[in-house]
């Protein structure tokens, strides 16, 4: 029995090999917009300070969840911390790869490969093996997730034969000069915590280390800026606004064609709003996942009032597909891809019941995806 057991479903959920394709097609778009100047400069002022700061490498572990419709998949969000691939990979392969060492090589390769990957962009496009490695989270043996942490630093133990501490951020000793664990130097942090802009007075000697240069620390500030912050959802799915940058034309139709219409509350109008929110989702700016999130359909009135205007998203309701389970009734159904730059590294599916995403549903949870 391993700690996953519950949250994983044996029910495989079908999905088109076409919308596969598209959801691919758009982690490649939302990698190459990242990278654009004209994108880059209109969002330069909407970003703090420490997003401003390009490490000159990339994000790990990149999740872009979706909701499959009549029309094909629509995106949901982006995230620069996806977890979940772990129970995704048991739902693929079953117990065996608890082991390390009976992880199918291909698996193995798609894990592995960006680690190596960040260390060499970090490092001026040199190889170098590292001394020392570290996972962060906020109280990391806490985390429902720990065990594939864990699992991630058994991985990296063995690929490297170096440490790999596996810690609260504020176990770290760090400043503009690099980081260490236990008289360790740390060059690269496969980061996991939740304050995507190190805002935290815990987590400012990390910060000086990141803004410094001294440490290779992914996801970071950068990524999450560019990609996952939920107000970037706003403007790739206006039209007029993705017209006024130097996009392909082709880019700016995928966009505006696989995100639902997202918006600022602060820039819609409050009464028109409410008349019609059941057919809004809202989602508060600085939380992760599906923490915060409001469907329109249930929201009150006195809850819809106290929205802060500047820190709620406002989206567009897309149903999730359904998946029928024998001797249970339907289950939601969401798709998550994993991605690394502009490379799909997995995909899994989680299904559910309930207005969100959860893990909480008996015979749902992390499944299998089988392309139809």
């Amino acid at each position: 029995m391993h700690p996953y057991t519950d949250v994983i479903s044996n029910q495989p959920a079908l999905l088109p090999r076409r919308s596969f394709r598209q959801m691919a097609q758009l982690v490649k778009c939302l990698y190459r917009l990242s990278r654009n100047p004209s994108y880059r400069a209109r969002l330069w002022s909407e970003l703090p300070e420490i997003a401003q700061f390009d490490p000159g490498h990339d994000a790990l572990m990149m999740g872009y969840d979706f909701h499959q419709t009549a029309a094909g998949p629509r995106l949901i969000e982006v995230n620069t911390n996806a977890g979940g691939w772990l129970p995704a990979l048991l739902a693929c392969y079953g117990e065996n790869v608890l082991n390390p060492a009976k992880l199918p090589p291909r698996a193995r390769a798609r894990l592995l490969g960006p680690f190596r990957e960040e260390l060499r962009a970090w490092n001026d496009g040199r190889s170098q093996q590292p001394t020392g490695l570290a996972i962060i989270d906020e109280e990391p043996n806490a985390q429902f997730l720990y065990g594939e942490m864990a699992y991630c630093r058994k991985l990296l133990e063995e690929a490297w034969k170096v440490p790999v501490a596996l810690v609260d951020a504020a176990e770290l000793t760090a400043d503009s000069e690099g980081v260490r664990h236990g008289g360790n130097k740390i060059e690269l942090i496969y980061n996991r915590h939740c304050d995507f802009y190190l805002e935290a007075p815990a987590l400012a000697s990390l910060r000086a280390a990141y803004r410094a240069g001294t440490v290779c620390l992914s996801p970071n500030p950068f990524a999450y800026g560019l990609l996952a912050d939920k107000r970037r959802l706003a403007l790739w799915s206006d039209g007029e606004a993705l017209a006024e940058l130097d996009l392909a034309v082709a880019d700016r139709r995928l966009l505006t064609e696989l995100v639902p219409t997202s918006r600022l509350l602060a820039d819609l109008d409050r009464e028109n709003l409410w008349r019609e929110k059941k057919d809004w989702v809202f989602k508060p700016v600085a939380r992760f996942g599906s923490q915060g999130v409001l469907l329109g359909a249930k929201i009150t009135r006195s809850r819809f009032d106290l929205l802060d205007p500047q820190e709620t998203l406002v989206q567009r309701h897309v149903s999730p597909s359904r998946t029928e389970k024998d001797g249970h009734p339907e289950m939601k159904t969401d798709f998550r891809l994993y991605a690394y730059r502009d490379r799909v590294l997995g995909m899994t599916a989680r299904l559910y019941r309930g207005q969100v995403t959860n893990m909480r549903t008996p015979g749902g949870g992390f499944a299998p995806v089988i392309l139809t």
